[in-house]
């Protein structure tokens, strides 16, 4: 009996070194920008406002508990996340954590402060408005991102590199656009700019993890 009670202690054990690895925001916010597109320690590093050093630290717990997995090319070491339902895993944490704690919401509109600003559009009414050709989907995300997976049809214009390309967004069309989801600052920034030059403008919230959760088709 003291054996079994032994090996189910140990499996939540096992439970727990998923749970203790993810347990820390800065691993979060990594694991976020990985189920964008896979980076190295020096891209990540950038993209978290973290030292290389701190970084690498933190990738190595999330190694440890096989959420992440690495290669090496040349002198740079790449992580990747180690299988989808990691992406899964994060995006239900997510969706658990702003169904039970109301500090979310009032984070949220403080952070995307322009939130409620723009007209947004679901993935199906964004589907049917692609055939009308009366809309452009703009996707403002790096451009690293962009070629590791992003919505079909979508025109990549990074949010820096947005002033010196507004000509090649059509006045007569409305600007959908769209970046890492939900908790992601970009579109709103990128819609307010659009908008107070006189575009027609509207944000669809899903992101790429959100689009191929609900098994819609990607392209890379």
């Amino acid at each position: 009996m003291k054996d079994k009670r032994h090996l189910k202690q140990e499996l939540y054990n096992l439970f727990a070194r998923v749970a203790n690895a993810m347990s820390n925001p800065h691993r979060l916010e990594l694991l976020d920008l990985l189920v964008q597109a896979p980076r190295t320690v020096e891209e990540l590093a950038r993209e978290a406002n973290l030292s290389i050093a701190n970084t690498s630290q933190h990738l190595q717990r999330l190694k440890q508990a096989r959420l992440v997995l690495d290669e090496r090319e040349g002198v740079y070491i790449r992580y990747y996340l180690a299988d989808p339902a990691v992406a899964r895993l994060w995006l239900e944490l997510r969706c658990v954590a702003a169904q039970q704690l109301a500090e979310v919401e009032h984070t949220l509109d403080a952070y995307r402060n322009r939130r409620h600003a723009f007209e947004t559009i679901s993935a199906d009414e964004l589907r049917a408005r692609i055939r009308t050709q009366k809309i452009v989907l703009l996707d403002v995300r790096p451009t690293v991102e962009y070629k590791a997976a992003h919505l079909p049809d979508a025109v990549s214009i990074p949010l820096d590199e947005l002033e010196e390309r507004l000509n090649e967004l059509p006045k007569r069309k409305t600007i959908v656009a769209y970046c890492r989801g939900p908790f992601c600052v970009y579109a709103d920034q990128a819609l307010e700019r659009l908008a107070a030059l006189g575009w027609k403008v509207a944000r669809l919230e899903e992101g790429v993890a959100e689009w191929q959760l609900a098994g819609l088709p990607l392209e890379a």
